[in-house]
């Protein structure tokens, strides 16, 4: 295939999502790999010297160009997936591994930069060393360490052959779990779904329709996808439907499931291979390891700080497990409050507390206008407008948006909102390209992914959003300015490269307050049927409510955290998965009665469906989000303090924070918006602890 013919190889911008095919694949990876392998050949010869502009022009560039490409791979495959185009992705994915490998583990330009890196030391700003391009080889020095450069024969290919070995482990983890959801139907009569929202009902049913169910009438088709688990989980009468959604789900991939997707195999071979690498490296386990380029200093550090805040929650956690129990008992009929029962008895005490409902909130957060209002909020803060523009898209429902700074257009993003088969489940922000002034002299500016699993809309009405949806709207939203308002122009520091992975919540944490604010409410709601926006008396229940079971929220998170550093802290972790795991519920949860019993099911089994550990780059880095609370919080108070809608403090933050991207540490970054070192005073505040 031909630039002309292969859309993974035309350069156009953007690119052309929906002409790529999985026959478009290999050929590409042929063509570009071999280009990247030349200019790695290229630089570390003897006719590139060791300088910076140099190296970048006959190394980067080739780089860059693969490893978007592959970025369009990964991503469709995230999106869309299919079996063939699997099976592409599949087959050239050792070959990315293998080169990825080799080029962080060269010695030849590890010396090479070394070269540059020593020039830069005794040079200064006019010399062409500054700042963003000190940061940039200081970050590579490390990186090649941590990549192996300094190993040698049998150990320098051991290396190679864990990297391969946990990428494939890693990915195959990853389907399991979309194809275990994905396979999952319960075929129910609509009897069984009182108390399930309208629209939830109106989705089931069109899923039974499409399977050729339409007979007998009131058939409908639930899926393990989240806009229908969730509400079913939450506010559907029928305990034994709860019970049964709640077992497919917390099994998922797992022993209890089918074989073939089993994650029980992979998740002990991943942790053995790392922690064999950590101990080629150098380290005496994967934490240690992982902790390296990140805030945190030691696991130890991380385990004082997620007991900490355990500590600090557990006393209310306890009191509201212990009031939920009463509740459920005295008013549900429920005296053996279950797993599958806490969502649903929780949706009702919060009703009967507050007179709130999610479901009532619901009605008011209409996705154009929660859009509008979002969109509206940037451009108050950050001097930005963002307008729909039009692009090649992988699924008629994702739009394309380019942000405008006054005239000049400085990013563009993808928003694909809504859940459907072939979708990896969960949000997330991913780069599409990274703004970066090329070695040719032209300015590529940023575009990212903002993905979302939100309910589609039905029929001619407009998808509605949960508050929770809403919070995680702004959640990813953060990560994408903090990668669309970088100012830094070198590559490896630009937007969130090169951020330490502890801190990259902070920006995405940050937005999550603005959910809250009455004016930035106002301009997010609007009835789905009367086009009111949230009346003053619904917010102020809403307010009421919203520490409602925040201890038990942060013990869910405090949980997960810790389980992922003793998995990546304890060198023999791999043959106890599921003993960690038992062992660190017991610790931070709640007993769920007087006699101790265990906080979850025996047969539940998160670990297997964990993506963030195990195929999502948070490997002894889950504690991130609790760390970054610290810091997002902090932040946040600044705001409170000059007004939440301050122009100037959003100028700050924006040209603190957003703007230096990864070209400074993260610490500094904060220092220079607050004026100081973070405190946790502001977090324990907004969680209600205090």
């Amino acid at each position: 295939m031909t630039t002309e013919t292969n859309p993974l190889l035309a350069p156009t911008d953007p690119p052309d999502f929906a002409a790529i095919r999985p026959e478009h694949v290999t050929p590409a990876v042929d063509l570009l790999l071999a280009a990247a392998e030349a200019g790695l050949e290229r630089a570390v010869g003897p006719d590139v010297p060791a300088d910076y502009d140099a190296l970048a022009l006959v190394l980067d560039v080739p780089v860059e160009r693969l490893m978007t490409a592959w970025g369009q791979v990964c991503h469709l495959q995230s999106v869309a997936d299919t079996q063939a185009l699997r099976a592409a992705h599949a087959e050239n994915l050792p070959r990315i591994i293998d080169f990825g490998t080799r080029l962080g583990s060269d010695a030849r330009l590890y010396a090479k930069t070394r070269a540059v890196a020593e020039a830069a030391q005794g040079s200064d700003a006019s010399a062409g060393f500054d700042v963003e391009r000190r940061k940039t080889l200081s970050n590579a020095l490390r990186d090649f360490v941590l990549g192996g450069a300094e190993l040698q024969g049998q150990a320098r290919k051991r290396y190679a052959a864990i990297q391969d070995r946990t990428g494939a482990l890693s990915q195959r983890f990853g389907e399991h779990v979309l194809d275990a959801t994905d396979a999952f139907t319960l075929d129910v009569p609509e009897a069984r779904l009182a108390g399930v929202p309208d629209d939830v009902l109106a989705t089931a049913k069109a899923n039974a329709k499409a399977a050729g169910l339409s007979e007998p009438e009131g058939i409908c088709r639930l899926t393990l996808q989240a806009p229908c688990y969730g509400p079913v989980l939450k506010l559907a009468d029928d305990r034994d439907l709860r019970e049964q959604l709640f077992r497919a789900y917390a099994t998922r991939a797992s022993e209890f499931g089918p074989p073939a997707l089993d994650n029980t195999a992979l998740m002990r071979e991943l942790l053995a291979l790392r922690q064999e690498e950590a101990l080629l490296l150098g380290h005496p386990t994967y934490a240690d390891l992982a902790l390296t380029p990140k805030m945190a200093r030691s696991p130890q550090e991380v385990l004082d700080f997620i007991r900490d805040l355990a500590g600090r929650a557990k006393p209310a956690a306890t009191a509201e497990l212990a009031e939920l129990k009463a509740f459920a008992a005295a008013e549900l009929g429920l005296p053996d409050l279950q797993a599958w029962d806490r969502p649903f008895a929780s949706e009702k005490l919060k009703q009967s507390r507050y007179a709130f409902s999610g479901e009532e909130l619901r009605r008011y957060f209409t996705e154009p206008r929660v859009l509008q209002g979002l969109f509206k909020l940037l451009e108050t803060l950050f001097e930005i407008s963002i307008r729909a523009a039009s692009a090649p898209v992988w699924h008629p429902s994702v739009r394309y948006f380019r942000v405008w700074r006054g005239d000049n257009a400085v990013a563009a993003f993808y928003l694909d909102l809504h859940a459907r088969p072939g979708k990896q489940s969960g949000a997330w922000m991913d780069s599409a390209r990274t703004r970066w002034m090329r070695p040719e002299g032209a300015l590529q500016l940023p575009v990212a992914h903002l993905v979302c699993n939100f309910a589609p809309p039905v029929g001619d009405q407009p998808a509605l959003l949960t508050h929770d949806d809403v919070i995680t709207l702004f959640h990813e939203f953060g990560h994408g300015l903090h990668h669309m308002l970088t100012r830094v122009e070198q590559l490896a520091v630009s937007g969130i490269s090169g951020v330490e992975y502890d801190a990259v919540e902070l920006p995405s944490q940050f937005m999550e307050n603005y959910c809250w604010e009455w004016a930035v409410l106002q301009t997010l709601t609007e009835h789905a049927d009367t086009g009111a926006a949230l009346p003053r008396a619904l917010y102020d229940r809403m307010i009421a409510a919203r520490h409602f079971q925040n201890g038990l929220q942060l013990l869910r998170q405090a949980e997960f955290a810790l389980f992922d550093m003793r998995l990546h802290a304890e060198a023999d972790a791999a043959e106890k998965v599921q003993a960690i795991c038992e062992a660190v519920s017991t610790e931070v949860q709640p007993a769920s009665d007087a006699g101790g019993a265990p906080f979850h099911p025996p047969f539940y089994r998160y670990p297997h469906s964990f993506g963030h550990v195990f195929d999502g780059g948070y490997a002894a880095g889950y504690y991130g989000y609790a760390w970054a609370l610290v810091l997002s919080a902090d932040a946040y108070s600044a705001f409170e303090e000059a007004g939440v809608l301050d122009a100037a403090t959003g100028a700050r933050f924006r040209e603190q924070i957003l703007e230096v991207g990864g070209s400074r540490s993260a610490m500094e970054s904060f220092k220079a918006f607050r004026g100081r070192e973070p405190r946790i005073d502001a977090l324990l505040r907004h969680q209600g602890l205090t």
